[in-house]
């Protein structure tokens, strides 16, 4: 079995967990859109693949497993043990290691390379494909009212639009943005 397959599988195992922080929706509602990102993203750049989609699968698991504060670095950790038992290369898993721990554009981290970039694109991109999710953790683990909710999802994508790092990325999620701004911005 590929690596790729075995962390797909890992992943998706933690989100079946009882003890996952947010279900099973992150699996087929944020993971697997930021992989199919990834490969999108990657045709233009021809990085290892491979490290990437691990990099995807991998850059939530510690929202899953541990919760959402400090998930980049306890994702760190998650990735590093469960790479090692898979006995994947010390040096692609530093890789790995560097581009979840990057990822979240809310920490303003350095992104040094182009991996880092295509980690923290797809997962910004991905956010445009579940805003019906970010207004549940508005709504339901934000205890949020309608009207904070709608700012605050307008809020998180126009963030998520200005920390793109690639215009191919602006490109394929133009539509998605003119959109929401159409449809949450209330100035009438």
């Amino acid at each position: 079995m590929k690596i790729t397959d075995e962390i797909k599988i890992f992943v998706e195992k933690e989100c079946r967990k009882p003890t996952s922080k947010y279900g099973y929706e992150p699996f087929d509602n944020h993971f697997k859109i930021v992989v199919s990102y990834v490969e999108s993203l990657n045709k233009e750049f021809g990085r290892d693949q491979e490290v990437l989609i691990i990099a995807a699968w991998l850059h939530d698991i510690g929202s899953i497993i541990v919760g959402r504060e400090n998930h980049h670095e306890t994702g760190v950790k998650i990735a590093e043990k469960k790479l090692k038992e898979l006995k994947y290369p010390i040096d692609k898993i530093e890789l790995v290691k560097k581009c979840i721990l990057n990822h979240r554009g809310s920490q303003r981290r350095s992104r040094k390379n182009i991996e880092e970039k295509i980690i923290a694109d797809a997962d910004a991109l991905a956010n445009f494909d579940n805003i019906s999710g970010i207004f549940k953790a508005a709504l339901v683990y934000e205890n949020k009212t309608q009207e904070e909710a709608r700012k605050s999802v307008l809020e998180k994508l126009e963030r998520k639009w200005n920390q793109l790092h690639f215009e191919e990325s602006r490109k394929i999620i133009k539509p998605r943005y003119i959109a929401v701004k159409l449809l949450l911005d209330n100035k009438r």
